[in-house]
């Protein structure tokens, strides 16, 4: 094995269109309008269902999260975050389309959430059952030629509604096209950019592309691609002759360069597009537009990560697929906020856990410059415990998950995912798998940290109790289950592998001690360490030809820390980015998993802020407080503030310490006052006054401290980072008289898609945020606009998210709309006892 796995290569975007001034036809339909839907709790044959039982529903689409939360389902919530999600879902549209003798018409599905079954005019065209893979069918052989309406069927069967360990939601919950093509044409999915060379000078481009041909004949046609830059100018050309067989397939290879390429980068996410035509006869029958990024990775085992030739640290967070208020059917817009207060943070890398994402999420992150670990399967061979995690306790039906179909789809599902995905420039990884050695009993019997009378470490955060010696022993006699671990591993890579080189293949482990010796890590070329910093120096003395880093780790200092602290760790996915429902731990009324830097209506969290300061340059404070009893501090002999636990920081684990983002207490309380910033030095100010000046080299923890006895007022902190100065301040505020609200975009395109965003700030009557009295507020939509919920973020409110009434939670909810297709314009107005009336006003047009 090298030590070093170094891929150069131009990575792109694909979407299908035909260009306005070459094409006479649209490749592509949006085909996500004007459907009806119908759920059921019992399965039921589509053509009885009466048709007044349906209503009517854009896609995206998931009907889960419009049912409230419900405490009666008990441990089985722990999958589905106390929302109702059972059913079956019956989707039905009817449409007329126009057609050519030489078109093809397909219907494609960028993800079903689950189990779905599509007919067309009664034709059943498959079964689907994985909700995250893509996948399409040909309508062709059934639509209707004379002029009758074509009705298509999507059935879902969700009865397995805790099929999984985290909120999956269920509906067609991403995009569907419908894509029309000449009997000659580039497949779905079927292009594939590359670049054997890239230098500051020059970047040789080299495009992939397949074709089909579906006609009864031999057929000669022209293909060219043209690449375009950012500003719309051709910069590069090429054209081809192909001679295909009758009912054949046919592959070609073209070769362009880019002079003086600009690089993809997370600061600077340029983008290239190349046009391929396919001519005939003088007509062009096929247009394939492909947006495209030029940059190179490198992972070396001594040095960590390289992107274009620069040595950094990948500063991630791990996300799961829900949007909070709108379940899995997540907008854009609503992703793009998100996306960018993280960017704030100093988020530079996305890690997409357990399952792969939607093509428009991987589109933001190409736009906005995130990497992305793009992760194919949570189970393999056998299941994992839906409700506890770790391998299965007890066998139930609503339990079964995707490992029911993994022998028979695991290889059809990464293809399509693949293929899908593959030219996005902000994947860089490709993980086939999640904590997978949990479900074969074998490895976690054979690290020594479980069941060992003869041991009484901590898993955590002590080093394994067997060495490599002792844990391959252990492999060579206990028993083999039906399926191998590094067999599995391994025959998933060479999948990966036959369809993409140019990223490296990687996993989350959560039992690396064993995984580098059960042949799993023989599959990969990075190894993903789970919440194991441990072992960092233990894998690279063990192990030194493997590049190594943390995939899954917690939002703490102490991980950052012992990152930097070795150059030979490429960075870490932090767990999690945003919270996510389901896979709760605690009882009701918590509805979500709480590790999240930002809560589900995207409000930073004190987690946030600390990561924020370790990853950000920009001088920056943050202001955080806490009844000095409440917090993890205490006020020594000396009357020096001091933590009550000197180590207890080294092991924090998922939850960061109960803080306020306020100055109100009683008087004379003696407050903990902690800031995390990335400033040098911090003086802090009450009321003018100075409290003294502190620097961060003094702070074991990173947190700047101060013990502060109540008084109403202003608390001012200034610091200075190199000698740029920056100041942050808290006031105490009164009660709650007016509402403050902030949308993200007062201009929206009545497309039935684009979104705002509006936060609710209470405020007092100087104007100060409150964030001690909170409000039931009465949200009103008037206008052409649909209300697509309210949530506050709090991770104990189960008020419905599908409501116009929500109470504030530290002072703020958030609302979220979506235009219509009728231009206008839009009032939103929040009202509330005790509080001032607020209108904003959106247009759309």
């Amino acid at each position: 094995m090298k030590n070093l796995f170094c891929v150069v290569f131009i990575i792109c975007i694909q979407f299908l269109s035909h260009s306005q001034n070459t094409s006479e036809f649209d490749r592509e339909l949006d085909f996500n309008l004007n459907w009806d839907f119908y759920l059921s709790e019992s399965d039921e044959d589509y053509k009885t269902i009466n048709k007044s039982k349906f209503k009517k529903v854009n896609l995206p689409h998931d009907w889960v999260v419009e049912n409230g939360f419900d405490e009666t389902l008990g441990d089985d919530a722990k999958a589905t975050g106390f929302i109702p999600s059972v059913g079956y879902g019956y989707y039905k549209k009817e449409f007329s389309l126009k057609t050519e003798s030489d078109e093809l018409t397909y219907i494609l599905f960028d993800g079903v959430y689950n189990n779905s079954e599509v007919y067309i005019n009664g034709h059943k065209l498959g079964f689907h059952p994985y909700g995250y893979s893509p996948f399409y069918y040909n309508l062709t052989p059934h639509l209707n030629t004379n002029g009758k309406p074509n009705t298509i069927i999507v059935k879902l069967d969700h009865s397995r509604f805790a099929d999984s360990r985290w909120y999956t939601g269920a509906g067609i919950y991403r995009n569907v096209k419908l894509v029309t093509t000449n009997k000659l044409h580039i497949p779905i999915w079927g292009t594939f950019v590359t670049t054997p060379n890239v230098s500051k000078d020059l970047a040789k481009v080299q495009i992939d592309v397949s074709f089909n041909n579906e006609y009864n004949s031999d057929q000669k046609v022209f293909v060219t691609t043209k690449i375009f830059d950012a500003n719309q100018n051709e910069i590069a050309k090429i054209s081809s002759e192909l001679a295909i067989k009758v009912q054949s397939k046919a592959e070609i290879t073209q070769d362009l360069n880019v002079n003086h390429p600009q690089l993809w980068d997370v600061n600077s996410p340029y983008l290239y597009k190349a046009v391929t035509t396919i001519s005939k006869n003088n007509r062009v029958i096929d247009v394939v537009e492909t947006p495209f990024g030029i940059r190179t990775i490198k992972f070396d085992t001594n040095k960590g990560f390289f992107l274009n030739g620069v040595n950094m640290k990948i500063k991630g967070v791990c996300l799961h697929h829900d949007g909070g208020l709108v379940g899995a059917a997540v907008p854009k817009d609503v992703w793009e906020r998100r996306l960018k207060i993280l960017k704030d943070g100093g988020v530079n890398a996305i890690r997409i856990s357990h399952n792969p994402a939607s093509n428009e999420f991987l589109d933001l992150c190409d736009e906005m410059g995130f990497l992305v670990q793009d992760e194919f399967f949570d189970e393999w061979d056998n299941p994992k415990d839906k409700r506890l995690n770790t391998n299965e306790k007890s066998v139930d039906y609503i339990t079964r998950g995707y490992q029911e179909h993994f022998q028979e789809w695991a290889k059809k599902d990464l293809t399509a995912i693949m293929l899908s995905h593959r030219n996005h420039p902000s994947i860089f990884q490709w993980s086939i798998g999640n904590e997978i050695e949990w479900t074969y009993p074998r490895n976690a019997d054979a690290t020594g940290f479980f069941g060992n009378m003869n041991w009484n470490g901590n898993y955590f955060w002590d080093k394994p109790p067997y060495s490599p010696e002792k844990i391959k022993e252990q492999l060579e006699t206990l028993p083999r289950g039906k399926y191998d671990i590094g067999e599995t591993a391994q025959k998933l890579s060479r999948w990966t592998k036959a369809l993409d080189t140019t990223r490296p293949v990687t996993a989350n482990l959560i039992l690396p001690s064993v995984s580098h010796l059960s042949g799993y890590t023989d599959a990969l070329d990075v190894v993903g360490y789970s919440y194991r910093r441990i072992l960092y120096d233990y894998g690279h003395k063990n192990y030194p030809d493997k590049p190594i880093m943390g995939t899954e780790n917690l939002a703490q200092y102490h991980e950052w820390k012992s990152i930097m602290e070795r150059p030979f760790i490429s960075g870490t996915f932090l767990w999690t980015g945003i919270d996510y429902m389901g896979e709760i731990r605690s009882p009701w009324p918590i509805r979500v998993q709480p590790s999240g830097l930002l809560t589900t209506a995207g409000f930073p969290k004190g987690s946030y802020y600390m990561m924020q300061s370790l990853w950000t340059e920009k001088p920056m404070i943050h202001i955080a407080t806490q009844n000095i009893e409440k917090s993890l501090n205490k006020i020594d002999d000396n009357g020096n503030i001091v933590a009550k636990n000197p180590n207890k920081w080294k092991n924090a684990l998922w939850e960061w310490q109960d803080v306020n983002d306020y100055w109100n207490y009683a008087k004379g309380e003696m407050i903990s006052v902690e800031m995390y910033s990335n400033c040098d030095e911090i003086e802090l100010f009450l009321n003018g006054k100075s409290l003294g000046e502190k620097y961060l080299k003094d702070f074991e923890d990173h947190i700047y401290k101060w013990g502060v006895p109540f008084t109403e007022g202003t608390l001012l902190a200034k610091g200075s980072k190199d000698g740029v100065v920056t100041e942050a301040k808290i006031v105490t505020a009164t009660k709650s008289s007016e509402i403050e609200l902030i949308a993200d975009d007062l201009t929206l395109d009545a497309d039935h898609y684009d979104v705002s965003n509006i936060v609710l700030q209470l405020e007092d009557k100087h104007g100060n945020p409150v964030a001690t009295d909170d409000r039931e507020i009465h949200f009103e939509i008037s206008g052409p606009a649909k209300l697509l919920g309210v949530d506050n973020g709090w991770k104990k409110s189960v008020q419905p998210f599908q409501s116009n009434i929500n109470t504030t939670h530290n002072g703020k909810t958030l609302v979220v709309i979506q235009a219509t297709g009728t231009p206008g314009t839009i009032h939103v107005k929040a009202k509330g006892r005790g509080l001032k009336t607020e209108t904003i006003s959106i247009k759309s047009k």
